[in-house]
């Protein structure tokens, strides 16, 4: 069995010593706190670089309240691997093969809920051919890793540079960042209407599982991955 990061805190944190964490480094240290993080719409993947206070400022949050909310967050472990090689499958099985077995399905549903309920004043317009460039994409992307980039990580040791390639993917997942912001307009955030159908109801809580999945494979890969082979 694999070694996996402990990344439990002994104690909770002191409210008040959050507030210059980058968000990067907090989702690594507190993983307790990525399911707030993303309901209050903190990007802590494509947007890691900025700190909690600068994040809460942007969004009108009151950083102290948000910090004594984060504290008081059980601490929890993260189940991936801590070996950067052995990170590099779990990602690939368990986000890669995931997205490619769940994201046909998708498209498909949305395309039928859109020509059903095309007469909806909240029919979700252009979903489906939303979900299927999101799926080209980031096949293409996923492509890339596994083919180039991932076998790369599995030869070399960590602390190898390799700075050009992960940039490129860093760049591509500003875009599935976009992407998502695409898809939660287009859904309203998943607000349905009154007496939706079944169809319509699978349709988002889809969508909003594949959501909370690629934040937290970007998440990994930025925070956790990419820095392991990454010059200063």
């Amino acid at each position: 069995m694999h070694d996996v990061v402990d990344a439990a805190q002994p104690a909770a944190a002191v409210p008040g010593d959050l507030g210059g964490l980058a968000l990067g480094e907090l989702a690594r240290s507190h993983p307790q706190a990525l399911g707030l993080l993303r309901q209050l719409r903190l990007d802590y993947c494509c947007g890691g670089a900025r700190t909690l206070r600068e994040a809460a400022a942007e969004r009108g949050l009151e950083l102290q309240q948000l910090e004594q909310q984060i504290a008081e967050l059980a601490p929890q472990a993260c189940d991936a691997p801590s070996d950067p090689a052995e990170l590099t499958q779990y990602i690939r099985e368990r986000f890669h093969d995931t997205h490619r077995a769940e994201l046909p399905e998708l498209a498909l549903l949305a395309r039928k809920v859109e020509r059903v309920h095309h007469d909806h004043p909240q029919v979700p317009a252009g979903l489906g051919e939303l979900l299927e460039r999101v799926l080209r994409e980031l096949s293409e992307h996923m492509a890339k890793e596994e083919q180039i980039l991932f076998p790369m990580m599995q030869r070399m040791p960590r602390g190898t540079p390799l700075n050009a390639p992960i940039s490129r993917m860093r760049d591509e997942h500003v875009e599935h960042a976009q992407l998502l912001q695409q898809l939660r307009d287009i859904t309203r955030d998943g607000e349905l209407p009154e007496q939706a159908c079944n169809s319509w109801r699978a349709l988002y809580a889809g969508v909003a599982k594949f959501a909370d999945d690629l934040v937290q494979h970007i998440h990994l890969e930025n925070n956790l991955l990419f820095p392991e082979y990454e010059s200063a």
